[in-house]
């Protein structure tokens, strides 16, 4: 396993986290409701995915 001989400066451990980005995530429009949903991934509002509706992909609230 390589190890380096000498100490990274600041300046180039900087610039090379500098290339760390978050990408946002990706939104396509649901085709019942046109509501923004990730791909593959039920719809929140509505609760439809590949044209069949799933009760459990709606919001509720938990209560004891």
């Amino acid at each position: 396993m390589a190890v380096p001989k000498r100490k990274m400066s600041r300046s180039n451990t900087r610039s090379r986290r500098a290339q760390w980005k978050a990408t946002p995530t990706t939104l396509a429009a649901c085709p019942r409701c046109s509501a923004p949903k990730r791909p593959h991934v039920a719809c929140p509002s509505c609760g439809v995915y590949n044209g069949r509706h799933y009760a459990a992909a709606e919001r509720t609230e938990f209560q004891d």
